[in-house]
């Protein structure tokens, strides 16, 4: 009878492990994915890895999939848990899953910084995995996949072009464009298809805003007009006209940027004042409710407001400036949505922070264009500089 009683233990007990081992794994990613932003939970995490380490029957998808939803510390953490799991695979069985790893690689409804690091550790263990893989990335949700899509077209197609089939290389460029978000490889794609006699929409590509009306300027004098509301903030009135900087009327002018990266050159279309405010706006029409990404370059303090509602603000001046500097969320409602800007200028006098200029363009979280439905033609540099003399833009 006792025999029989130790049987069934070692049975009952025999059944467990699975499930509690799935239960403990899911337990020790939760504790990894903890870690927050301040560092809070980093030895929490370390005996964490420490645990997985332990078992050879820890799924490497399963540690990828916990990636979904981590904030960018957790994900250091968790993409050194892999790291250590897949090394210490690598060194006991000379390989990996590659059938696991690239199924996961190629599925889009994953994190795609899982799917890169799936990828990395991939290539290790097969060397056809990129020829195999990349060509189909150009239009993936994941940047660094499309990037490596369109260095494999670029490479290509100036290799035609160096060896004078020109008109071989064109199609190429075209489609490289197609894929390319990154403003590196834009720009080689761009200058190659000019040279081939292509014209090239930059700022539509982009989905840069280049229309705009302008009023100001109000006063920012000691920086002080960053947290004053002026009239715009409250109302938007094409007609209106109020009092600005130093007693002056303030009206809106239209104003049309010719710039290839939409740079709206406030000391141009106004002039070059010191301690001043200025607003834009122009209004964009959806073909549906969706979300947005704004992405915005300035020297300046700025805020922006989308149909009355503050977005994103920053005070901060002369910091230098940069395509998609500053990247932030909205919501587009379908019509018509007012799109307002607040640049604000100090009063520095070194010649490095004379800049008062703004660029803003509407695309999706991978950085493709989100077009307006009533985008007007662009204005060629000529007829921009004209416009601008005149404060016309009709």
């Amino acid at each position: 009878m006792k025999i029989h009683c130790c049987l069934l233990v070692v049975c009952l007990w025999g059944g467990l492990p699975s499930a509690t081992f799935a239960a403990d794994v899911e337990t020790l990613l939760n504790d990894i994915k903890s870690v927050d932003q301040q560092a809070q939970g980093n030895r929490q995490a370390q005996q964490a890895i420490r645990e997985l380490l332990k078992n050879d029957d820890v799924s490497l998808t399963t540690v990828l999939e916990a990636f979904s939803g981590a904030n960018p510390l957790a994900v250091n953490w968790l993409r050194g848990a892999f790291e250590s799991l897949a090394d210490q695979r690598l060194k006991t069985t000379k390989t990996l899953p590659k059938k696991q790893l690239e199924a996961f690689v190629l599925d889009t409804r994953h994190d795609p910084r899982a799917r890169r690091v799936a990828y990395e550790w991939l290539v290790k263990v097969d060397d056809t995995a990129t020829s195999r893989i990349i060509p189909g990335m150009l239009n993936d949700p994941s940047v660094e996949f499309r990037r490596d899509a369109v260095a494999r077209l670029l490479k290509q197609a100036d290799t035609l072009f160096e060896d004078g089939k020109k008109s071989e290389s064109q199609p190429i460029y075209e489609m490289a464009l197609t894929g390319a978000r990154d403003d590196d490889q834009i720009k080689s794609i761009v200058e190659k298809l000019r040279e081939l006699g292509q014209e090239v929409d930059l700022p539509e590509h982009f989905g840069l805003l280049l229309s705009w009306k302008l009023i100001g300027p109000f006063d920012n004098s000691d920086e002080a007009g960053f947290d004053v509301s002026y009239p715009p903030e409250t109302k938007i009135d094409p007609d209106g006209k109020y009092q600005g900087k130093d007693s002056t009327e303030v009206s809106w002018i239209d104003y049309a940027t010719a710039d290839d990266y939409g740079i709206v050159d406030l000391t141009k279309a106004l002039s070059a004042h010191k301690g001043a405010v200025t607003y834009a706006y122009t209004d964009f029409v959806s073909d549906e409710d969706r979300s947005v990404e704004l992405r915005l370059g300035t020297p300046n303090a700025w805020k922006v407001w989308v149909n009355g509602e503050l977005v994103f603000g920053r005070e901060e001046y002369h910091h230098g400036t940069r395509l998609d500097q500053y990247q932030f969320p909205a919501k587009l409602r379908k019509g018509r949505n007012d799109i307002l800007i607040k640049v604000c200028q100090n009063e520095q006098k070194e010649s490095w922070a004379q800049k008062w200029e703004f660029q803003l363009r509407v695309c999706d979280s991978v950085g493709t264009a989100v077009l307006s439905g009533n985008r007007p033609p662009r204005v060629v540099p000529d007829e921009a500089k004209d416009k601008a003399e005149s404060g016309d833009n009709s």
